[in-house]
């Protein structure tokens, strides 16, 4: 197919045909609440619309075995991959077609976000909303800003917000901090207050705020309460972007001059503390629902986001709402889900860890449980994947340069890249319209954008091929 954009419209719109639109979904989890600021369910009068795959289940025309080495041919033993391990599923039947050394522990990078995401959609009712909240001190003049584990709570106008360069519209718009000051100031003017002592709540979370492999521009420090995810600038929309050291010290400055600008004084200096249970709101804002937040993580792999989903998935598990917590809480529900966990180990939700272990058999496995109808709940895993050449950290590749560009609009997929480290999982059609879950992990390769074109080729010979 040429690379051009009449040819990668086309393709896009056969990768959707591949999925149906069906209303309603699996039964939802009862909300885990959390005294402050923990996930908050809007209300839903109608059940969230689902994608339903259109997958071709049943052996009549199945992909075998023999049909897909045939296709791949040597492609997996390309040298610019280094050392491989692979697995390529059969979504409509969860069968193995093929794989190399698909059992063994293999490091995720980014493609641990898929994990972390299926534990989400799991665990979390779809129209769960992360809540920023201000609310009344122990003294008549006192306040408490109460983080609720939202990185994406900004302090921009909504025109000057992009998220992988385009605008954001009602569902994407992340919950606004001039908002919340807004609702605060108009409470307190109510009730005669124009001065007021500021306290901050970021007890939701818990360990220490920084990653061991905190580079302070791909993941900065975590922490419940921050606004446009730490960065230095908050309009700095590129993929690692300069964080700051202190986020919270940053939400709580930025919320201090937007209530001076409201006619509120903040006298003296904020103070760390928690906030009583019960205690009355005088303003809240909430985020996108935790269907857009995963989708955003796995579109642009944000390790922030990430983290803080994680962290949702912890607490909804009763787990330390931590870097570690998020990883067993992941693999617990992994477990629960019935996915094969030998060789797993999550110490993180984005990846970052280069000491995860995820062979590459219960990565694809992962991606097909996402795509089978019986679990529609988890279809957000996929949708949020970025769409070769067009979208995310596919957008630049899947090119006519790169010689693979017959899977641009087509291949649907998590990247992830750590030092010596490339993964790509995802799904693909392919020539008989039969849905492909794969997973393909290098470790050792030299030219990290060589082994990213080797398994492009790859996954380009999958759409291509019936393997019958």
């Amino acid at each position: 197919m040429a690379g051009t954009y009449r040819g990668r419209t086309a393709a896009l719109l056969a990768a959707l045909a591949g999925f149906a639109v069906l209303a309603g979904g699996g039964p939802a989890h009862p909300a885990v609440p959390t005294e402050r600021g923990g996930p908050a369910v809007g209300a839903s009068p109608a059940a969230p619309v689902v994608l339903q795959p259109a997958v071709q289940q049943g052996t009549d025309g199945a992909p075998t075995t023999a049909g897909v080495q045939a296709a791949l041919g040597t492609l997996t033993t390309d040298r610019a991959l280094a050392e491989l391990s692979f697995a390529i599923v059969d979504a409509g039947t969860g069968k193995l077609l093929l794989g190399g050394n698909e059992t063994a522990p293999a490091t995720p990078a980014s493609t641990t976000k898929v994990a972390t995401s299926v534990a989400a959609l799991s665990l979390l009712p779809q129209q769960t909303r992360l809540t920023t909240k201000v609310v009344k001190g122990t003294a008549p003049d006192e306040i408490v800003l109460v983080g609720g584990g939202d990185p994406t709570l900004t302090g921009l106008n909504r025109d000057q917000i992009r998220i992988g360069g385009a605008p954001v519209d009602t569902d994407s718009a992340p919950a606004s901090m001039p908002e919340l000051a807004r609702q605060t100031a108009a409470a307190l003017r109510a009730a005669g207050l124009t001065t007021v002592h500021l306290g901050y709540d970021t007890s939701l979370f818990t360990g220490s705020p920084f990653h061991p492999f905190n580079d302070g521009t791909d993941l900065g420090p975590m922490t419940a309460l921050m606004v446009d995810e730490g960065r230095i600038t908050a309009t700095d929309d590129v993929d690692a972007p300069g964080r700051v050291e202190d986020p919270t010290g940053q939400a709580v400055a930025e919320f201090t001059a937007l209530l001076a600008a409201q006619g509120v004084k903040v006298a003296d200096k904020p103070k760390e503390e928690q906030a009583q249970t019960g205690a009355t709101v005088l303003g809240q804002v909430q985020s996108p629902t935790v269907v857009r937040l995963i989708e955003r993580a796995l579109t642009n792999s944000d390790n922030t986001l990430a983290e803080a989903i994680g962290r949702q998935v912890a607490l909804a598990s009763h787990q330390p709402a931590s870097y570690e917590g998020a990883g067993a809480a992941t693999l617990a529900e992994l477990t629960k889900l019935g996915l094969p966990t030998q060789g797993v180990q999550l110490f993180d939700g984005s990846g970052m860890n280069s000491r995860n272990t995820l062979p590459a058999a219960a990565l694809a496995d992962l991606v097909a449980l996402a795509a089978s109808p019986d679990h529609p709940r988890l279809r957000p895993a996929l949708t949020g994947m970025p769409i070769a050449g067009f979208t995310g950290t596919l957008r630049m590749r899947y090119t006519a340069d790169q010689g693979t560009a017959d899977g641009a609009g087509i291949v649907r997929a998590k990247t992830g890249s750590l030092s010596g480290v490339s993964t790509l999982a995802g799904t693909v059609v392919d020539a008989d319209g039969r849905v492909l879950a794969f997973a393909l992990m290098s470790k050792g390769a030299d030219d990290a954008g060589a082994a990213h074109t080797a398994m492009d080729r790859i996954v380009v010979k999958l759409a291509a091929c019936g393997c019958h």
